[in-house]
């Protein structure tokens, strides 16, 4: 891959640099930022199987869903795997939900699994297994929200949306606004300002959506953006400030993995996705050692619909004598 050309350090910004304005209009020097980020992408964007000329609307959708809080290091073979089983929704629509938890292996947040299933069926059901283009469509599909929505829109019909995720809410905070990072919530005047900055062709309106959407997976990173290497640092008013701190960060959490709920819902779902036959509730209670906890967990997966307790016959079932599984 060519190196990025290095881009000085502004002192201060340049005359072209966006302004800031409340109208809600396209920002002043928006346009030639938009062609340098633009061409940049042309050059370092990275080559995803989503991204490639034969991918599907299906297949784009997957993608996002599979994206959302994991890494694209985890997601590529996971889809590939993924698409090649089940490329159209009929096929996932018909597969044994075991087979669908089976196959989200360890992506995470299972439940995501079971809402692409759900919305494999409804596309079936009401559009005749293929995606819909029209926004409220998409909306009305199980799991798919706004920001899904919107990138499908883009990504796989090439139509102008807003596309904002934490990578683009990065970029435009520090180029447009000034700041560190953005706030922890999504705001109005947020979503307002990634709109004007959306070309208002459709196809150069994907073209900016994917491309200031890698600049903050490559360049203007979260915890060390490489701001040497970004082709609009000449005009970002965050550098021009001197790269001031996070004013929300005292607003931040983070949070642990070790000892949470999450940890024991990860470890019972490994067991079942690796057990052929129902788990005796035995094996399922060695797996951790406060039993308030995951007695806790299992009551969450079975409402979710991610485990199925079978409880033994009788007036007065012993819990002790209950198994889980999998949904068929």
């Amino acid at each position: 891959m060519p190196t990025t050309r290095p881009v000085s350090r502004p002192a201060p910004a340049r005359d072209d640099a966006p302004a800031r304005h409340e109208t809600g209009g396209a920002p002043d020097g928006a346009a030639g930022i938009r062609r340098d980020v633009v061409a940049w992408f042309d050059v370092h964007a990275r080559d995803l199987p989503w991204r490639a000329a034969d991918r599907t609307a299906w297949g784009v959708l997957v993608s996002e869903v599979m994206l959302q809080q994991t890494p694209v290091v985890r997601v590529e073979p996971a889809w590939r795997a993924w698409l090649e089983r089940w490329p159209t929704p009929a096929d996932l629509a018909a597969a044994p939900t075991a087979d669908v938890l089976r196959a989200w292996d360890r992506l995470g947040y299972p439940r995501r699994a079971l809402r692409l299933q759900e919305c494999a069926r409804v596309v079936v059901e009401r559009h005749g297994g293929d995606l819909p283009d029209d926004e409220a469509a998409l909306l009305a599909l199980p799991g798919v929200g706004a920001y899904t929505a919107a990138a499908v829109r883009a990504f796989a019909f090439g139509r102008r949306s807003v596309v904002l995720d934490t990578n683009v809410r990065r970029v435009l905070a520090r180029l447009a606004v000034g700041e560190a990072l953005p706030s922890p919530a999504q705001t109005v005047a947020e979503t307002r300002l990634a709109a004007a900055w959306v070309p208002d062709d459709a196809a150069a309106a994907a073209r900016w959506s994917a491309a200031s959407m890698e600049l903050g997976a490559l360049v203007c990173t979260a915890r060390a953006p490489r701001c040497d290497a970004c082709p609009v640092a000449d005009r970002c008013r965050w550098l021009a400030a001197g790269r001031p701190a996070d004013v929300h960060a005292h607003r931040r959490r983070t949070q642990a993995w070790a000892g949470t709920d999450r940890q024991v819902r990860g470890r019972v779902m490994a067991l079942l996705r690796e057990a052929l036959e129902p788990v005796p509730h035995d094996a399922v209670a060695a797996l951790w050692p406060d039993a308030a906890q995951l007695a806790r967990c299992l009551d969450a997966l079975v409402a979710d619909g991610l485990v199925v307790r079978e409880d033994a016959a009788g007036d007065a079932p012993d819990p002790a004598a209950a198994t889980y599984r999998l949904p068929r």
